[in-house]
């Protein structure tokens, strides 16, 4: 089966993103493509749903389904809890991107798509969204370690088919994860994000800035579309809107390779002919694998590079708890596990290099933690080094 691939769609807000992934679903379906709209807003062109599959995701529903699936799972692991039905459940933040993981996870386990094109909203929900399998994974690495796992299972295997609220809740989780290994938004190579800007000043920083937390994720621009570009027209006030268009378009160009632009519409599409016409469908690439930050040797130890992309100095924090280091940036968070390698060293410091440009990246520097070393692998690699 062939493995689907992810076009996921966002900007910084009313600069045609959802247009652009409606348009980007019509054009590969129409060139014979097995495609899926998944949205969180369905969309306002008539008759788009006859010409490609839009699925159309709202978070009540999402959330009284997930919870009529699992509440048998909750009570038997806390008979004394009463939970509410389904119905009276009101949803917390977060229920939105949670429901397009599922639903997106559901269509790659269906196989019913080659390409899925995920409309995910402005970039701070897209951001929540990419974030969302990473950080679900450390919450159940901090409340279902690998020991409490072990113990519950071992405890079921002696309890004669009569689980424990451990195993319950255990179950629960295992479901979770085979959820997050459906959804591919943490592979580069399989999911590709599109940042739709407006022709406008701030565009060059907004792309900087979602660059830089995408890179926090692992993740990168794979293009940007300038969209609602006005045409030139007479008069001192298209003349000053036409330059502020070219220098905006200068600066993003400056910054990324693959830029198309999308003319502004007198009125927005309210037809799939009027979508075709607009020729705002991104050009679909294959995705490329990111490198995965991996030990080298340096000077007395080892270095991990982290690509930051346009990341600035005084910016990035970091941090190192038990075994995971911790990086934030441009409001992003992100907890990377170390290599067996890297556990049993100390974190000796931190440099961001080539700052402030689509190079930048993070340098975290390690040694050798003696009391973790044994002493004459310790004075081995102190040799080697030396030598």
């Amino acid at each position: 089966m062939r493995t689907a691939q992810v076009l996921l769609v966002t900007g910084p807000g009313g600069a045609g993103s959802s247009t652009v992934a409606a348009a980007t679903a019509l054009r590969l379906a129409a060139d014979g493509s097995r495609c899926v709209l998944l949205t969180a807003r369905a969309p306002s062109v008539g008759g788009l749903a006859d010409a490609v599959t839009v699925d159309v995701v709202t978070a009540q529903p999402a959330l009284e389904a997930l919870w009529a699936r699992h509440a048998d799972q909750v009570t038997a692991a806390a008979p004394l809890l009463t939970l509410p039905p389904a119905t009276s459940v009101v949803p917390v933040p977060g229920v939105t991107e949670f429901a397009l993981l599922a639903a997106l996870a559901g269509h790659v386990r269906a196989g019913d798509a080659e390409v899925v094109v995920l409309d995910a909203g402005p970039a701070p929900a897209a951001t929540a969204l990419l974030s969302l399998p990473t950080a679900l994974r450390w919450w159940l690495g901090q409340l279902a370690p690998t020991r409490l796992r072990v113990l519950a299972t071992l405890r079921a295997a002696a309890s004669s088919g009569h689980p424990g609220p451990a195993a319950g809740l255990l179950a629960g989780a295992t479901a979770v994860e085979e959820l997050l290994d459906a959804a591919p938004l943490t592979d580069p190579s399989r999911t590709a994000v599109h940042l739709v800007l407006r022709p406008e000043p701030a565009a060059a920083d907004q792309l900087q800035e979602t660059a830089t937390a995408l890179g926090v994720l692992g993740q990168r621009v794979a293009s940007v579309t300038v969209s609602r570009v006005l045409p030139e027209g007479p008069g001192e006030w298209w003349a000053r809107r036409a330059a502020v268009q070219r220098e905006a378009l200068r600066g993003v160009r400056a910054l990324v390779e693959r830029v198309g632009e999308v003319a502004e519409a007198a009125v927005p599409p309210v037809s799939v002919a009027e979508l075709t016409a607009l020729d705002a469908a991104l050009p679909v690439t294959a995705g490329e694998p990111a490198a995965v930050p991996a030990p080298r040797r340096a000077d007395g130890g080892w270095a991990l590079d982290v690509p930051l992309p346009f990341a600035r100095r005084g910016a990035v924090e970091l941090t190192r708890w038990a075994d995971d280091l911790v990086v934030t940036a441009a409001g992003v968070r992100r907890s990377l596990p170390l290599d067996p390698l890297l556990r049993r060293c100390t974190v000796a410091g931190g440099a961001l290099n080539d700052a402030g440009t689509d190079r930048a990246t993070l340098e975290v520097r390690f040694t050798p933690d003696p009391e973790q070393w044994p002493p004459g692998l310790l004075a081995a690699h102190a040799a080697g080094a030396g030598a």
